[in-house]
């Protein structure tokens, strides 16, 4: 049904995904920008609002919105509660802006506005109808009688004064109103969701020498990973191990009695995913390593989540019907040929009975959030339904918004679109094949600038136990250096698979990605005092993260330019709305970690507020180094065997200026 009194169009608002069919994302207390673009015929001034409200309120709250450019128009509200928002569009045609505008030009033309005055004190007369309040309608019609009997000169000025414009603006006709017609939806997350540093560890290898491990020992790294700066401890699966085909060191399938298995093989006759090994320690235990990890050193444990069972598992033998059996009468083990898994039993999501499969994985979660955790590290969910992650981690939040899950989905990237948009808060990504300037430059930019950003979390990991890239099998300990400040600067979320960075491991099964004596099957006895351990500079890197604001941030990236496809160039503010005195972050990384190279680095100085012929000092955080610089070009040297990387902070120029007070 058409009504000819709403002309004005609203289309494509945003924030919105899939036209509304999923929430788009906003951490706690960071910023939703809604945009919209909003159209008239002719040359009517618009008004336009954005209504937003928490779930819990039936009451909007208004937002005037503002005209940016070419019809597009925005507004700005903050999160501030863990429940979702919902917020939605409404524009009309301002009959008053628009006879004000025109008034002005007639009257600026020396032409007679007599008509044109009684035209608004009519406007103004209708206003006054619709006002409930007795004040603002007794204000109105006393401006309307000033319009009939002022001088034109007077009351020209005096209808585009603040008084009668606010009243004006105050009682639209609701008559005139478009809406948008949908409330669109912000999923919130929590704050750290938006910034965290991660750290994963096996519990087993944090015992002395080649002793099994435990949650007591590893409870004793906890002050060292705390005074590092990272804020989230990852276990792999801490469960009950199998036996039935374990796997032997570096995946043998020959197991000796000694061998510790695989923690993906999950249970045995000791339990299933809600156990925990013994040889780790009692579910007290883990439950203490939580709370202490939580209130004496501010760091989340997060768990490995992996549906996925041995043939040892109690499922096993209480639930057959949950496993895909073969033509043979044997339960169908995990494969990806030539490689075979034959210790892992997959689930069947397609089995008779998925209900009931589907709620006792469900389940595992809530167990393991009734114990504390609130954070998980997904493994593999792209091998699982889609439709079953959105149905679990939607029940899920309804009691429990404040779970972060970390979806380890290296694969098609609309797969892990939709993962995202399924409930997983950050994502693994292809960063860690990432080596280029054109690969960095490109895949940031499609993540930063496109789509994903309103559902899609990078977290940004230079390694993994599977995964020892080739980049750091071969480039030594700069190629760590490099891909460590790369992480911890493109993504506000980043991690590292613990001993094994630190101490710059790279030696791999040849032809492979994989790491010889890998965790993943044995016990290994880190030293991790040896020398050359990158732990200090990890420190370092983290402290200049956590006292940046600007580095707390993934969308306010912006790559600068250099002449060295060697070296690579980008910038972080601390206030997307680029204010002066705001933190400008700039970080130059060479991204070649055998040879010394040399770049010119561009600056938009016009934007930092700095005159071509002025001086001004960047503060080097890692070197620890100031440099002075003039103009937009300056040229830098990088020498990967001492530093590779420079991570510069400046300020934007003050408009109070004195020396160097928009420096360092």
């Amino acid at each position: 049904m058409f009504d000819g009194k709403k002309r004005v169009v609203i289309e494509n608002p945003r924030p919105r995904v899939d036209d509304g069919r999923f929430p788009a994302k906003r951490a706690l207390y960071e910023t939703v920008e809604v945009k919209a673009d909003i159209l008239v015929d002719g040359h009517d001034a618009l008004r336009a609002v954005c209504l937003f409200r928490r779930e819990s309120e039936q009451e909007h709250t208004v937002l005037e919105m503002t005209h940016l450019v070419n019809d597009l128009w925005t507004a700005e509200f903050q999160i501030l509660a863990m429940e979702r928002y919902y917020f939605t569009i409404r524009a009309w045609v301002d009959p008053y802006a628009s006879w004000l505008n025109n008034l002005r030009k007639k009257h600026e033309a020396r032409q007679d506005v007599a008509v044109e005055l009684a035209d608004g004190a009519l406007l103004i007369e209708q206003a006054a109808a619709r006002a409930p309040v007795q004040e603002d309608r007794e204000n109105l019609h006393r401006y309307a009688a000033m319009l009939r009997e002022s001088a034109q000169g007077d009351a020209v000025l005096l209808a585009g004064g603040a008084g009668v414009s606010e009243l004006m603006a105050r009682y639209p006709d609701p008559n005139t109103f478009s809406e948008y017609g949908q409330e669109l939806v912000i999923e919130p997350e929590p704050a750290k969701a938006a910034f965290s540093t991660w750290y994963e560890v096996f519990p087993r290898s944090t015992g002395m020498g080649l002793a099994h491990g435990t949650f007591a020992t590893l409870e004793e790294l906890l002050p060292r990973i705390a005074a590092a700066g990272f804020d989230v401890v990852y276990l792999p699966p801490v469960h009950p191990i199998g036996s039935t085909f374990r796997k032997g060191k570096d995946n043998s399938p020959d197991a000796g009695p000694d061998d510790v298995g695989s923690p993906w093989a999950i249970g045995s006759e000791d339990g299933g995913h809600k156990s925990v090994h013994p040889q780790l320690g009692t579910m007290e235990d883990f439950e203490r390593l939580v709370t202490i990890a939580k209130d004496k050193y501010g760091i989340d444990v997060a768990i490995d989540i992996a549906f996925q069972c041995s043939p040892d598992h109690p499922y096993v033998q209480e639930h057959p019907e949950w496993f895909r059996m073969r033509s043979d009468g044997t339960i169908q083990y995990a494969e990806n040929p030539p490689k075979k898994y034959q210790d892992v039993y997959p689930f069947n999501f397609e089995c008779d009975d998925w209900i009931g499969l589907w709620a006792e994985l469900k389940s595992i979660f809530k167990f393991w959030i009734e114990r504390g955790v609130r954070i998980f590290r997904v493994d593999n969910p792209h091998t699982k339904p889609l439709p079953f992650w959105e149905w679990c981690l939607g029940e899920l939040r309804k009691e429990h918004p404040e779970i972060i899950y970390l979806s380890e989905a290296f694969t098609r990237p609309k797969i892990m679109y939709r993962l995202a948009k399924a409930g997983f808060t950050h994502s693994y990504t292809y960063f860690t094949w990432r080596n280029s300037k054109q690969e960095l430059t490109q895949y940031l930019t499609e993540l930063v600038e496109h789509a994903p950003r309103d559902y899609f979390r990078p977290n940004f990991w230079p390694n993994t136990p599977d995964i020892l890239p080739e980049y750091l099998q071969y480039g030594g300990r700069p190629a760590f250096i490099i891909r460590l400040v790369l992480a911890a600067t493109l993504s506000s979320n980043y991690g590292i698979y613990g001993p094994a960075f630190e101490l710059c491991e790279n030696e791999a099964v040849p032809g492979t990605i994989d790491y010889v004596h890998s965790e993943k099957y044995e016990i290994r006895d880190w030293n991790l005092e040896q020398s050359g351990t990158l732990w200090p500079f990890l420190t370092l890197v983290n402290r200049i993260r956590r006292e940046n604001p600007a580095l707390q941030q993934t969308w306010n990236l912006r790559f600068l330019p250099t002449d060295n496809d060697f070296v690579i160039f980008f910038a972080k503010e601390s206030s997307e709305k680029a204010e002066p005195g705001s933190e400008v972050i700039l970080v130059a990384v060479n991204l070649d970690p055998h040879n010394p190279q040399t770049a010119t680095l561009t600056l938009p100085l016009e934007e930092y507020g700095i005159d071509e012929s002025q001086t001004y000092m960047v503060h080097d955080l890692l070197g620890d180094d100031k440099f002075v610089w003039q103009g937009r070009h300056n040229r830098l040297d990088f020498d990967p065997r001492q530093l590779p990387a420079r991570i510069f902070r400046l300020k934007r120029k003050l408009k109070r200026e004195t020396d160097f007070d928009y420096f360092m």
